[in-house]
């Protein structure tokens, strides 16, 4: 019986709903099988006490995986979401075949730290954000969304970690890193730096797009994603 390819989307810290309509098209486009699930945490759902970081919820997600009995993944990762396919990259599951990493966050990359958004408002976030901030959705509230707060409890305040750059040299499976070009939360030097840390990996820019291609730009990111694949 022949398997159906399937797509494993991962979020970042502006939750769910930054992935569900690029997964309707890739869906549409490919016929693949594409989930979106809500990282525990996320969304008002409960996190279970032993998802303490990054790592735990990656090995997490590869259960998952294992429970569903799904092969030939890829899985794609936005931001935070990029973080979490390197992780899950790391633990070399065998249902896994390639990772895609679109401006991920996550290393530590001298000279190019992080943008700190914990204390910005919806408002700023989207001006970092975005290319053309002008199509971003309206931004609600004047705080940090609970999601950002619950990205902050698995990632830390530094948004990062120390050791992930050096560990990255362990993934053997193939890796595209796609970055949008006007990335003011983490810029094209960083995304760089994360592809040449990653071997038979390949960095692609996007360009006219910032931290959240799928958004922004979701035709151009489906591009170079199924241009090598």
């Amino acid at each position: 019986m022949e398997t159906l390819q399937a797509y494993l989307l991962l979020h970042g810290g502006g939750g769910v709903h930054t992935m569900t309509a690029f997964a309707n098209l890739l869906a549409e486009r490919t016929g693949a099988r594409v989930l979106t699930p809500t990282h525990p945490g996320f969304g008002g759902t409960p996190r279970p006490a032993e998802l303490t970081g990054v790592a735990e919820l990656a090995r997490y997600y590869v259960t998952m995986l294992d429970e569903l009995g799904l092969t030939d993944v890829t899985v794609l990762g936005n931001s935070f979401g990029g973080w979490l396919a390197a992780e899950i990259a790391l633990c070399a599951s065998p249902r896994v075949t390639s990772a895609v990493i679109v401006n991920g966050i996550g290393v530590e990359v001298d000279g190019h730290p992080v943008t700190d958004i914990s204390g910005f408002t919806p408002a700023e976030v989207q001006s970092y954000s975005w290319h053309d901030p002008s199509r971003a959705p309206r931004p609600s509230g004047t705080g940090p969304s609970p999601d950002v707060r619950a990205l902050i409890g698995y990632a830390g305040p530094s948004m990062s970690d120390p050791s992930l750059l050096d560990r990255l040299r362990d993934v053997k499976i193939p890796v595209r890193v796609l970055w949008g070009e006007s990335d003011r939360i983490v810029g094209s030097a960083y995304g760089k730096a994360y592809a040449a840390a990653i071997p038979s990996s390949t960095f692609t820019v996007l360009p006219r797009t910032g931290h959240l291609p799928q958004l922004e730009t979701p035709e151009e990111l489906l591009g170079a994603l199924l241009a090598a694949g």
